[in-house]
């Protein structure tokens, strides 16, 4: 796995670290060029960009691959710790915390891809998800079942992660993401002038960094 890390403060003194995934065909380099970097500069945290191996993607071994090489050592290391992703990663960063929630504290979810539009609109059919069940054998490769189960048992969660989902209103999935907003509570989603591009998710992080009580270094 491709990782890029990003350290702000004294070593050791990170009560925070925030991993984040790119989209799709998007190189680490991307988040940099738009300033991501940049935005957490003076606040106390580690930033740590990974990209899983293309080649993991079908076969489902990214996650043991995010797991073991990034998540489990920034455990490790202690602090709290968030996973996000723009797009196809925030995709990814749901199906990771489906299956080992008890890794993160938080998930930071960015113009996310949510699966087809026909999962969407079987889910939608019942007016919110909470009237939505599913099927109780999923398959190995049904991703996007498990993730809209997911988000329908966090709130009886013992111990669920914390969520911020931000998109932009012209964003091109801004129908399934509107539909993941409604099953959050309120004030956990944000929607903003804009579409599924770099502006409008750099917009978006600040956004989540403002949320977060991270430190302020002088």
């Amino acid at each position: 796995m491709h990782t890029r890390s990003i350290a702000v403060g004294a070593p050791g003194a990170h009560s925070t670290r925030i991993v984040l995934l790119p989209g799709a065909y998007h190189a680490l380099d991307e988040f940099v060029a738009a300033g991501f970097d940049q935005a957490v500069r003076g606040r106390a945290l580690e930033l740590i960009f990974a990209a899983p191996e293309l080649a993991h993607l079908n076969d489902r071994g990214w996650l043991a691959q995010l797991r073991t090489e990034v998540i489990a050592p920034a455990r490790a290391r202690g602090g709290a710790l968030w996973l996000g992703g723009i797009s196809l990663g925030g995709f990814m960063a749901l199906r990771f915390a489906a299956e080992t929630t008890q890794a993160l504290d938080g998930l930071c979810l960015l113009a996310p891809y949510l699966g087809s539009r026909i999962i969407a609109a079987e889910v939608g059919a019942h007016g919110d998800l909470s009237g939505w069940t599913a099927p109780a054998l999923l398959a190995d490769d049904d991703d996007e079942r498990r993730i809209w189960r997911f988000v329908q048992q966090l709130p009886h969660m013992p111990a669920a992660p914390r969520m911020f989902l931000g998109y932009g209103r012209d964003d091109r999935f801004a129908d399934t993401q509107r539909l993941l907003a409604r099953a959050l509570p309120q004030g956990d989603s944000r929607e903003i002038a804009g579409g599924h591009d770099w502006p409008v998710w750099r917009a978006l992080w600040d956004g989540f960094l403002d949320t977060l009580p991270l430190d302020t270094l002088a």
